[in-house]
């Protein structure tokens, strides 16, 4: 884990999440999909597999960006949700993704990034 990432704060994630991301996301087991998937369990799968949502084929077919992609050689790796492929999507999930339905345009500061990280790590289990 990135230094950055480890200084994530909970509570301050949690106030980004609601603020910019709760319109379309849910964190509860069994919470509905909304505009967005539902993320409990989110850390340790694979993209584009919470079943009953709707994704992009861009997201259920995602590798992992080529900059970051060290087996550059592999194709279809797919992109297994963590703390660092998360901290690096959310970034600008467009980048990360193209062509994703994701309509946000990410988050650009490294801190508001690693809390949302922390928040979501504690609030998807």
């Amino acid at each position: 884990m990135s230094e950055i990432i480890s200084r994530g704060n909970v509570e301050n994630g949690d106030k980004l999440f609601k603020a910019r991301c709760a319109q379309c996301h849910t964190t509860a087991n069994g919470a509905p999909n909304k505009q967005g998937p539902n993320l409990y369990g989110l850390f340790g799968r694979k993209s584009g597999t919470v079943a009953g949502y709707a994704y992009s084929d861009a997201n259920k077919n995602a590798d992992v960006p080529m900059d970051i992609n060290i087996f550059k050689y592999l194709t279809k790796l797919g992109i297994m949700w963590g703390e660092q492929t998360l901290f690096d999507y959310l970034e600008n999930p467009k980048k990360y993704i193209p062509k994703t339905k994701m309509a946000f345009a990410g988050f650009k500061s490294e801190q508001d990034r690693a809390d949302v990280v922390a928040y979501l790590e504690q609030s998807t289990k």
